[in-house]
């Protein structure tokens, strides 16, 4: 039996369009579904939470991240260990892109059919809540959404990159402490990303050679503020070029990320928004969940 979990907004109301294909193609292989809809926040979470594994061999969630954040922190909580399917219908998709997960429907549906089972490192948010993929604070959260679809069209990458850095000299920057397994870093800081991924927002973009999503280490960035146009054009470079080895950027990896500032921070967890005290310590933990590919 297949959990089909679905956000039926998803991907511009793709949700409910597609799910005739879905369910035609686990029917052919001789498979039972039930099918739940999320109506709101929480549900996919709810849902996942509490399926058990003597009743579902696969749970498939049909959404963007920030379903599938829901499902994977719900799966967690469970403790079931049921494998996880993602057919992504979201905006930018970053965690399919990350673990080269097909976005075409057809492979995608075959994937969670006839995938291989893959342990991932999923990352715990304070003890709140848990994301797949990232957790970042500062600029660059919406710049994904805003650029006009024409120009990114035209320009790929550097459209992202360009509507990343008007956001970034108009944001203010927070001056932080942060503790990781092996260090320390101070500095006022106009971006920060605890991260499994190799993209982040279509922006800021990691060399795959850099990042194992399963082996118990987060990928930092952090940037610091931009004082001068001499420092816009260092970072221009940078993320152009995925190159933080400079004076604007501080990285790292780290299994444990402990962030202090002055006040309470708004972060975001997979696209979703979140809230966090002075003080974040964010872990990784280590092959949480199972996911098809």
């Amino acid at each position: 039996m297949i959990l089909l979990i679905v956000n039926p907004v998803s991907g511009r109301q793709r949700g409910k369009a597609v799910l005739s294909t879905i369910i035609e193609a686990y029917s052919a292989e001789g498979l039972d579904v039930n099918v739940r809809f999320t109506t709101a926040r929480g549900d996919a979470r709810a849902l996942a939470g509490s399926a058990k594994h003597d009743i579902y061999d696969k749970i498939i969630c049909v959404g963007g991240d920030g379903t599938l954040n829901e499902v994977i922190s719900g799966a967690i909580e469970s403790g079931e260990g049921i494998p996880l399917g993602y057919i992504p219908l979201g905006s930018t998709n970053d965690f399919a892109t990350s673990i080269k997960l097909p976005k075409e429907l057809p492979a995608a549906i075959e994937t969670t059919l006839h995938g291989d089972e893959h342990s991932l490192d999923i990352g715990d948010f304070g003890g709140l809540r848990n994301f797949a993929y990232i957790a970042s604070f500062g600029a660059f959260t919406a710049a994904s959404y805003s650029a006009p679809q024409s120009t990114k069209n035209a320009f790929g990458h550097l459209a992202y990159v360009f509507e990343g850095l008007k956001d970034i000299v108009n944001i203010k920057s927070t001056h932080m402490v942060i503790e990781t397994d092996s260090g320390r870093y101070e500095d006022d800081y106009v971006f920060g990303a605890v991260a499994n991924s190799t993209s982040i927002g279509g922006i800021v973009r990691l060399d795959s050679s850099l990042v194992d999503m399963s082996d118990g280490l987060f990928e930092v960035i952090l940037i610091k503020n931009v004082k001068n146009p001499a420092d816009l054009n260092t970072l221009f470079w940078s993320v152009m070029n995925s190159d933080y080895d400079n004076r604007m950027c501080d990285f790292f990896h780290s299994s444990s990320v402990t962030f202090r500032s002055e006040s309470g921070m708004s972060w975001s967890l997979d696209g979703e928004e979140a809230v966090s005290g002075a003080d974040i310590k964010i872990t990784n933990l280590h092959n949480a969940i199972k996911i098809l590919l």
